[in-house]
């Protein structure tokens, strides 16, 4: 530790660190642009100047390394002076069109030059013109004269996202960043440069000139996508939702969020929404209020039950649905008295629970992993968030190896970081491949491999064992696709076996925002009941669709409307018009913005929100519809006044108890041949809300997703 002198306080700081480390330890603001937490330091914007006791001049503080016994003055009359006069120059070129500009109010230059700037400017000259760029449909780049160069773009590419779509071209005052070759920004975390931008270059494309930051209110939410649990700021107005950014917590999306994260709210205000129960008659669905509508379901529960027993009933329910919506929809499966629910609708084998399968590690602890194999993922894409911190954890000089498909790596590059051992395989290798390395593992270390190798492992096997052997810090983790393998119980014993010898966690990244969750209130098949498959294949005659649309959302595709065909009445409860080719009825129900609910993230975290604005018509939170269709259902066990009560009821600690999340399995390892392919949903093709999305809808990684369907076709 060093110990310095700020503004005439102590101030002990790790040696090595910068002054403006040391000025956040003590709480002392230094004015500043291209510094950020989060960035590497730059030192080129030059607004964090201070005096340095002994220094012949100011000296940036973000860049300039603290020692022992130095004394820092931030406010003395040479650091204030050397301030105003980066600000001054600054200015020289800026529009200054803060009337007009959508960073208004926001506006790290705006702020600053408040307590910096002059009140005239001594410069005469014309200023300059930066041409406008068209970088795809999430970020504008209409107005590039703003810019100050402080090159926090340019770096969040470089460092964070993986990929250099932003760089700065010529020199002085021709200086321009831009993308070359007129390439748009297609990184699955872009929009996160909108919100470091300091000025108003790089601003929201959706939501530009929509509204002002001062009307907006601000509440906290929770993302409903994937497993990371993103914690979000909900900018409201006029009970409409405006726009979404990142809400800081180190522990699970430091300050970063994905853009499905931040652009998806466009479909909660799109043409697609139900807001009225609907019922299908003669062909043609009619609007009716909820008491004819639940009235109908109730009757034609009953009616079934009656005709056909409980067992005919089932409830298919998606893993980005609540906590809460989750557990009232497994007690009205239960109360009819049939065991058919389940969530898993992508997976092609169903196993018998033997435990909440999590991550298996800390989300923070990603970043400090030294040696990690990713099995079967589309890990940039599939979980954005968490590929951001294992690039962290390469980056300080750890080791990344994957065994996963060309569907799913297509290239070294994909995934947008250096990977040590990549085996790019067909899904029904994945198996032999983890028995090879077993193998390799076992030749290393003189253990006895879980499957006897005929012959010896290959060179890569080999290279991949001395990878995993090496290093402290080690996780295997299976993806969404390792999840949904017709032999997922041999991948995970397999795993089990490489983690147990390498000294590696071992966990899956789990694939919704309540992937976990679903597991915590038991949303899985009772007592030999149907599984998600065997109900789509036919196998009932009331279905329950619960924020889900099989077409897109389960491995049947398109044969789940001939499987849901045979039932005599299908109910979906969606906040969107779907299903409207097999359902009879359409309740209409509230999304994650318009619902209080609780999300249970990869880890075990369980995360609360509040409903941020009112529900659009007649849309109403699914688990108050669940309640009162169990109550007209005559269903005991449904007195819960808000989802508080709900959450009591599943006895729901801050964190998923250790003791109930396990990744063992007792399943054997099966090596014949499975027929099979998972199922992979492209990053915005993953549930209803980002489907609807417009603008996500015209990013590249949309556009290849529907070609690629086009061509399938």
């Amino acid at each position: 530790m060093v110990e310095i002198e700020l503004d005439g306080k102590k101030v002990d700081i790790v040696e090595g660190s910068m002054i403006m480390h040391a000025a956040d330890k003590a709480g002392t603001y230094i004015p500043h642009f291209c510094y950020h937490k989060k960035l590497s330091i730059a030192a080129n914007c030059r607004m964090c100047l201070v005096d340095v006791e002994k220094a012949p001049k100011p000296m940036p503080a973000c860049a300039t390394p603290v020692t022992q016994g130095m004394i820092v003055r931030t406010k003395s009359d040479k650091a204030i002076k050397a301030q105003q006069s980066v600000m001054e120059f600054l200015l020289i070129n800026h529009p200054l069109d803060c009337p007009i500009c959508d960073q208004g109010g926001e506006c790290q230059l705006q702020d600053l030059a408040v307590g910096y700037g002059g009140s005239s400017s001594r410069y005469e000259e014309e200023k300059r013109v930066v041409f406008h760029k068209d970088v795809g449909p999430l970020i504008s780049m209409e107005e590039m004269s703003r810019c100050i160069h402080c090159t926090r773009c340019v770096r969040f590419g470089q460092e964070v996202a993986g990929v250099m779509e932003l760089g700065m071209s010529h020199r002085g005052e021709h200086s321009e960043i831009e993308t070359f070759l007129g390439d748009s920004v297609d990184s699955e975390l872009s929009g996160n440069m909108i919100d470091i931008c300091p000025v108003g270059a790089l601003t929201s494309k959706p939501f530009r000139y929509s509204a002002r930051t001062w009307e907006l209110s601000r509440r906290k939410s929770v993302s409903p996508h994937d497993s990371t649990g993103a914690n979000l700021i909900v900018q409201v107005k006029n009970n409409r939702v405006m726009r979404v950014v990142p809400l800081e917590n180190e522990d699970v999306n430091e300050c970063w969020i994905a853009d499905r994260d931040r652009f998806s709210y466009e479909a909660l205000n799109g043409p697609e929404r139900l807001t009225q129960p609907m019922l299908k008659q003669g062909g043609q669905w009619q609007q009716v209020d909820w008491q004819t509508a639940l009235e109908y379901v109730a009757n034609g529960l009953k009616q079934i039950k009656a005709d056909h027993g409980a067992q005919s009933i089932g409830t298919l329910v998606s893993p980005h649905s609540t906590l809460e919506e989750l557990q009232l929809a497994k007690l009205l499966t239960h109360g009819l008295g049939s065991g058919n629910i389940d969530y898993r609708l992508r997976n092609a084998e169903f196993g018998a629970a033997e435990g909440i399968r999590w991550l298996g590690t800390s989300v923070a602890s990603l970043t400090q992993l030294q040696r990690t194999l990713v099995i079967g993922s589309n890990l940039r894409k599939d979980h954005p968030l968490f590929a951001q911190r294992i690039r962290q954890s390469v980056r300080k000089g750890g080791a990344l190896s994957a065994i996963t498909s060309a569907e799913l790596l297509a290239d070294a590059d994909a995934w947008a970081m250096p990977i040590a051992n990549a085996a790019i395989l067909p899904a029904d290798q994945w198996v032999a491949a983890l028995v090879e390395l077993a193998g390799a593992i076992a030749e290393s270390t003189g253990a006895t491999a879980p499957v006897a190798l005929d012959g010896a492992a290959s060179d890569a096997a080999k290279a991949l064992a001395a990878s995993l052997l090496g290093g402290e810090r080690k996780a295997i983790l299976l993806g969404n696709a390792a999840a949904h393998h017709p032999r997922a119980s041999s991948l995970l014993a397999l795993a089990n076996w490489i983690g147990a010898q390498t000294g590696a966690s071992v966990g899956y990244l789990t694939e919704a925002a309540n992937t976990v969750g679903a597991q915590l209130v038991g949303a899985l098949p009772r007592d030999g009941a149907l599984n998600a498959g065997q109900m789509l294949a036919g196998g009932l005659k009331a279905a329950l669709l619960l924020n889900t649309e099989p077409v897109f959302d389960s491995a049947a595709g398109e044969a789940a409307v001939e499987g849901l065909a045979h039932a005599q009445m299908v109910v979906t409860l969606s906040p969107f018009k779907a299903n409207l080719e097999f359902s009879d009825v359409l309740l209409p129900i509230a999304p994650f913005t318009e619902t209080p609910g609780t999300f249970v993230n990869a880890e075990g975290r369980l995360q609360s929100f509040h409903a941020v604005v009112k529900p659009q018509g007649e849309a109403r939170p699914a688990w108050k519809v669940l309640r009162v269709l169990a109550n007209l259902l005559g269903l005991p066990g449904f007195a819960f006044e808000s989802t508080a009560d709900v959450l009591a009821d599943i006895d729901s600690p801050a964190q998923v108890p250790a003791g109930k999340l396990a990744n063992a399995t007792a399943a054997a390892v099966d090596t014949s041949a499975a027929q099979a392919v998972p199922v992979v949903a492209s990053i915005y093709q993953l549930d209803s809300i980002v489907r609807r999305a417009p603008s996500l809808q015209l990013t590249a990684d949309a556009r290849q997703a529907a070609a690629a369907q086009e061509v399938s076709a």
